[in-house]
């Protein structure tokens, strides 16, 4: 099985459906109409570690991979958990996190409240590209906020001033370089996600001389770990994939 919801656990589908192994797709249920898959794919959660384990158990799942945001800590430490408990092997893809480059202007923030102290007092229109789960970390504060939202929002944000765009990357330098500009944007907030989709708010943001304060990644459980889905498909073959994954 695969707990997914990133480009890289999408990738994975597909090559995982070239496999002659049965393989599920499994999301947190977070977007409405996730993309088609090759694969079945399932929504929601499992109900904590011994809900997952139990699921494991019952479908007789012999390989877990946990292709989640690198900020998804709840699920992943749940996985590494519930793996152990039903005895089923774990791997889990990881991009590489984000570094700077020279011309890059960021300030290192070890979570949401730090990057909200950062920000200070004095208003400033700040691009707050974290999603939409962690936005309340920022309510109350005097800034006007530009948000980037894969599905129009259902109901307000907590966000007192705020101009929410619809849009679905992987976004470039250029199209972000202009939202940046149109919108007067003062300063850049965003999770060290890694990956290429990403990253081109990065890349607008050193090209227009924007600070840009990032937040680090949470810290995961011991766990193996690979950094492409080539190598999760490496790690399948010399696994043996003899029920499903």
């Amino acid at each position: 099985m695969i707990l997914g919801g990133t480009t890289e656990a999408s990738s994975l589908a597909l090559r995982v459906a070239r496999m002659e192994v049965d393989a599920t797709l499994s999301y947190a249920g977070r977007v409405a109409r996730p993309m088609e898959q090759p694969i079945p794919t399932r929504s929601g959660g499992f109900g904590g570690v011994e809900g997952l384990a139990a699921y494991l158990r019952e479908r007789a799942v012999t390989h877990l991979v946990d292709a989640t945001h690198p900020f998804a800590a709840r699920i992943s430490a749940n996985a590494v958990e519930a793996a152990r408990i039903a005895g089923v092997p774990l791997v889990a893809l990881v991009r590489p996190p984000w570094t700077p480059v020279d011309g890059d202007d960021w300030r290192h923030a070890v979570d949401m409240n730090a990057a909200r102290e950062y920000l200070g007092t004095d208003r400033k229109t700040v691009f707050l590209a974290i999603g939409r789960q962690d936005l309340a970390a920022f309510a109350g504060s005097p800034h006007r906020y530009l948000l980037r939202v894969v599905e129009p929002p259902m109901e307000r944000f907590p966000l007192d001033d705020y101009t929410a765009v619809v849009a679905r990357g992987p976004f470039d330098v250029d199209s972000d370089r202009r939202l940046l500009e149109e919108h007067g944007v003062e300063v850049v907030v965003s999770k060290n996600a890694g990956g290429d989709g990403a990253r081109a708010k990065l890349d607008a943001a050193r090209a227009l001389g924007l600070p840009v304060v990032m937040i680090d990644r949470p810290p995961m459980p011991p766990r193996h770990e690979v950094a492409t889905v080539d190598d999760v498909i490496d790690w399948l073959a010399h696994s043996g994939t003899e029920r499903g994954v």
